[in-house]
């Protein structure tokens, strides 16, 4: 087979790694890739929502599947457009149709969508401009912290979590009035604040059957002890040591099972992964978000342990054969550290030559912000690569990752050196 991958960060270097392993792989593209890419497959430098571009190069490289890393073409209808096209409505697509997609392109739909089927969710409502002052009243309903959320795609930048509801007034207003994060937050989801810790559960579907994939724990925030900005994630590891039988059986039963059925239900055609992002309520699991593709950094502890052909696997998602395969698991540890440039998530420079990745053992070095430029890998954004290891226990691979994390150099590297910081006391051999 022939695959385009859509996509240029650490999750689809993943994917690149993962599927380069699959005897039915042919030839492998990736739009735009990075440098770690390049020594798996052909990058081709185009935009991964440039849908008529997409169409010339699956025509000129015999394109076979198309697999959608990031959100954007998927919110915006790359599925629909194959669809649609008599040239590619044969060639599969790893990722939801537009209507499916609206569970991340709007945090409202979403909240709609988990109500409708009683998926245990916090409590919210929306507000647009036009009813401002109730949305003043609703936040003095409730308790401190106040959560805010723009309704659509805002880089990952457009969860606001406040202390005082005086601050939670003016950040609503700013948002709804003033356009803080553009068309985005033309709309707001206030919800309830939910006390616990979080995990991630993805889920690979056809539609009709699911494979529920290795649990996952990111890290978002720029400083130790999850201080600071939010980012794409400075790290994470998988499975989850809190995540036993008795709740991912609570999980399955109650967030998974519905969710897959009322994407049937709701008529919204869906091939590819679901992300389900959790929190832990007095060890009950509900419902935080949903992501239409898989996380990143998240996706560099989750693939690794997938022992199964990957693209066997979507090969039949392709077809709606996947209750006939199994998902075979890794039983280790995976732990992932992400390297970051000075000044990320705000301002920083890119162009900072990197050195020493040839000198990692015992570790995966996963590109995530890199181009080729002559004989040299420099920095090409802000998440620059992930070190992912795999060991008996968390301690190991996130001791593996350290040590590999210190042997890469480029100006202004900083990385947390506390991932999985919360979860430590717990079993580690789970």
């Amino acid at each position: 087979m022939n695959v385009l991958i859509l996509g240029s960060g650490g999750r689809e270097h993943t994917f690149a790694w993962k599927l380069a392993k699959s005897p039915l792989l042919n030839k492998l593209y990736i739009a735009p890739g990075n440098a770690g890419t390049a020594k798996l497959g052909e990058n081709i430098n185009i935009k991964e929502d440039d849908f008529t571009l997409i169409k010339s190069i699956c025509k000129e490289k015999e394109i076979n599947m198309v697999i959608v890393g990031p959100e954007a073409p998927l919110v915006k209808g790359i599925h629909d457009f194959f669809i649609a096209d008599s040239d590619l409505k044969n060639i599969p697509i790893i990722g939801p149709q537009k209507a499916a997609a609206k569970l991340e392109g709007s945090k409202d739909f979403a909240k709609e969508f988990l109500f409708r089927h009683s998926i245990p969710t916090a409590a919210y409502k929306t507000f647009t401009s036009e009813n401002l002052e109730e949305g003043y009243t609703f936040l003095e309903t409730l308790k401190a912290p106040y959560v805010l959320k723009a309704d659509g795609l805002a880089a990952g930048k457009g969860v606001l979590i406040l202390n005082s509801i005086e601050e939670a007034k003016i950040e609503l207003k700013e948002m709804l009035t003033e356009a803080k994060f553009g068309s985005a937050s033309a709309k707001v989801v206030i919800e309830e604040f939910l006390d616990g810790i979080e995990l991630s559960v993805f889920v690979l579907t056809d539609g009709n059957s699911y494979k529920i994939l290795p649990t996952a724990k990111d890290y978002k925030r720029i400083g130790e002890g999850d201080t600071g900005l939010n980012t794409g994630g400075m790290g994470a590891i998988s499975p989850v040591p809190f995540a036993d039988d008795v709740l991912m059986q609570k999980i399955e039963e109650r967030i998974v099972k519905p969710t897959i059925e009322g994407l049937r239900k709701d008529n919204l055609p869906y091939k590819g992964f679901i992300f389900i992002g959790l929190i832990k309520v007095d060890n009950e699991p509900m419902v935080i978000e949903y992501n239409v593709r898989m996380g990143d950094p998240e996706t560099e502890v989750v693939l690794p342990r997938i022992k199964s052909d990957l693209l066997e696997l979507f090969q039949a998602v392709g077809e709606s054969k996947l209750a006939e395969k199994t998902l075979e698991l890794d039983p280790r540890f995976a732990a992932t550290v992400m390297l970051v440039s000075d000044g990320y998530p705000q301002a920083y420079e890119k162009g900072k030559t990197i050195t020493g990745i040839g000198d990692v053992k015992d570790s995966i070095v996963f590109h995530a912000g890199t181009k080729i430029v002559g004989s040299e890998i420099h920095t090409n954004g802000g998440r620059v690569i992930a070190l992912t290891s795999l060991k008996e226990n968390m301690n190991e691979a996130l001791s593996s990752s350290f040590t590999n994390a210190d042997k890469i150099k480029f100006e202004g590297k900083y990385y947390r050196t506390d991932i999985g910081f919360d979860v430590k006391h717990q079993n580690l051999n789970k």
